[in-house]
Formats: C-alpha cells, sequence, structure tokens
C-alpha cells in the first residue's frame, strides 16, 4: 500500500506545478483517494494549508515520506477501528 502512495504522490502531488491542483483526487473510489482527503494529503493547497508545505516548488523525498506516513497511519487506524466494532 506505501507503494501505491509513493507513486501517486510522487506523480500527482510532489510536482512544483500542477495544471488540475484541486482535481486531481477523485473523492471516492480507491481506499487511498479517501484517505488523501481525510488527511488534506489531496491536492498541494490542502498540503499547504495543513501540512505547511509551499505550493510551487517540488516536494522533497523527506517530504513525501511524511506525507505517505500520515496516509498510513490514517488507514491504519481506520482498520483498526473498523476491525474492533
Amino acid at each position: 500500500m506505501s507503494k501505491v502512495l509513493s507513486s501517486r504522490l510522487m506523480k500527482r502531488e510532489a510536482p512544483a506545478v500542477i495544471p488540475n491542483d484541486g482535481k486531481q483526487t477523485p473523492m471516492k473510489g480507491h481506499s487511498v483517494f479517501i484517505a488523501q482527503h481525510a488527511t488534506a494529503t489531496c491536492c498541494r493547497e490542502c498540503i499547504r494549508k495543513w501540512h505547511n508545505m509551499k505550493p510551487g516548488v517540488e516536494l522533497t523525498q523527506i517530504q513525501q515520506d511524511y506525507l505517505v506516513d500520515v496516509i498510513m497511519k490514517w488507514i491504519k487506524k481506520e482498520y483498526n477501528d473498523f476491525k474492533n466494532q
């Protein structure tokens, strides 16, 4: 799962300029999309606002790893909450 996230972030959120920023992550479908919206990692504007990462510059590998970690923690928490119901 984290490889899927890394690949997705590298292609859709990491570039300095994203022509369709704010529209690149669907609201439903793959669990990664839902997790990205829940963790404000769905677009560069949310990443700027909630994770304090400047727009207009490519995300570093450290920043990308941080975002993947945030998403993975959310997914694990949701899974554990569901499992314990």
